[in-house]
């Protein structure tokens, strides 16, 4: 099998300050694409949201060999990494329609095989 991991970018102020039934939406959104893996026989090694960007730690090579570490996102941009799945798979073509339908009811993904 191979694994696909599903970035989940999003601007994470904007989404703040969405009404409950707009996160409510995107609840059922995901468990629609939840639903969808196990029938497509996908397998969801882990997934979940991460912490605010505002609290990542970013680490850097810094002089002499030491690190250069920072609080806060590795760069400011307007959409920040908000979640990830980890999915195993033999069957790509069913992952990317079941990612396709998934983006399709609103949601901004990024899909990538991990390399072997």
């Amino acid at each position: 099998m191979s694994r696909y991991l599903i970035l989940l970018p999003a601007p994470e102020a904007e989404w703040a300050e969405l009404p409950p039934e707009v996160h409510e939406k995107g609840q059922r959104s995901h468990e629609q694409f939840h639903r969808d893996l196990s029938a497509g026989g996908h397998v969801l090694v882990v997934g979940g949201p991460l912490e605010a960007s505002d609290r990542a730690t970013s680490m850097r090579p810094g002089t002499d060999g030491e690190a250069l570490v920072t609080d806060g996102p590795f760069s400011e941009t307007a959409e920040q990494v908000v979640g990830f799945y980890l999915v195993e798979t033999d069957d790509e073509a069913d992952l990317r329609a079941a990612c396709e339908r998934f983006a399709g009811r609103g949601e901004h993904i990024e899909l990538r095989r991990l390399a072997e």
